[in-house]
This record gives C-alpha cells, sequence and structure tokens, in this order.
C-alpha cells in the first residue's frame, strides 16, 4: 500500500514539473517556415534549387533564397510569398522553368518493362508496381512534378493536364 502512494505522489509531482515546463518551453507551430511552406503547391519537384518544398520555406524564412523560385506555384505562388514576407512582387525566374498547368504522370502500361526507376524518382511514392511488372500512377497522389520521366529507358510516361483526366 505504502508503494501505491509513494508511485502516485511521485506521478503527481513528475505531472506538475512536466505542466511548468511547457510553459515554458512552448513549440511555435505556426512559425513562418510553416506559413511559407503551406503556400507552396508541395510538388516536390526541386525545380527550385531545393530538394523539396520544406527545405525551400526554410531557406526563404532564413533570406537564403528569392520568392521566384518555383514554377509550379507560379505567378500566384510569388504573390502569396510577396504578401506573407511583406517583398515585392517579382516574375518568375526562367532559370527554374516556366509556368505551367498542373500535370499528371500516367504510364502507358502496355510499354511499361517494370524497371522501377521511376518508382524510384517519384519523390510522393505515386506510383506502385514490381520489378519486371507493369507500374502504374496513383493519380490521387502525383504531383506532376516531371522527376520521373527522365529515368524511364522506354518513355512511356505522359504527361497531361490535371483537369484533362
Amino acid at each position: 500500500m505504502t508503494g501505491l502512494v509513494v508511485i502516485t505522489l511521485l506521478a503527481a509531482i513528475i505531472g506538475a514539473i512536466l505542466g511548468y515546463a511547457s510553459s515554458w518551453f512552448v513549440a511555435d507551430n505556426d512559425s513562418l517556415v510553416e506559413k511559407i511552406d503551406r503556400l507552396l503547391p508541395q510538388t516536390q519537384c526541386a525545380q527550385c534549387g531545393y530538394p523539396g518544398c520544406r527545405p525551400y520555406a526554410e531557406a526563404l524564412a532564413n533570406g537564403d533564397a528569392q520568392i521566384d523560385q518555383c514554377p509550379p506555384g507560379g505567378s500566384e505562388g510569388i504573390a502569396a510569398l510577396a504578401a506573407l514576407l511583406d517583398r515585392k512582387v517579382i516574375p518568375l525566374n526562367p532559370e527554374y522553368g516556366v509556368e505551367k498547368p498542373v500535370s499528371l504522370a500516367l504510364i502507358r502500361e502496355e510499354e511499361c518493362i517494370g524497371c522501377t526507376l521511376c518508382i524510384k524518382a517519384c519523390p510522393v511514392d505515386a506510383i506502385v508496381g514490381a520489378p519486371k511488372l507493369m507500374h502504374t500512377v496513383i493519380l490521387d497522389h502525383c504531383t506532376g512534378c516531371e522527376l520521373c520521366l527522365p529515368p524511364c529507358p522506354v518513355d512511356c510516361i505522359d504527361l497531361v493536364i490535371r483537369d484533362a483526366v
């Protein structure tokens, strides 16, 4: 019985300490990086020069990147970033690509040789298949980043405008 009282008392003391400490170490869930990341298109295409949207958001927050580096975000994305970061709206830097409609990858399955190179290239795991068997794209997950196109040795992947699917 004494052991139960001691454990209950220790749990209460530790709980009080953790509760007090949580007021000192408040997590900023709505940080600038989070706000920037929410404005980005989440294509993970790396066209901006960073491996994904989150690293680009971190670079923007740190002042290491410009707001004109995201082709999938286009002029709307640049305007939203400019408003958030209190910067002047500038055009998309052509060094990073051109603004175009949101696309999806479609695999011509009858031509697919099952090499799995597209699966390895997809940053959002939108392509499924097995070695030496045909692959397919889960359209709800595809961001149209185009990273699956270059590694395909048989050129059996087409990009189609999202609204046309």
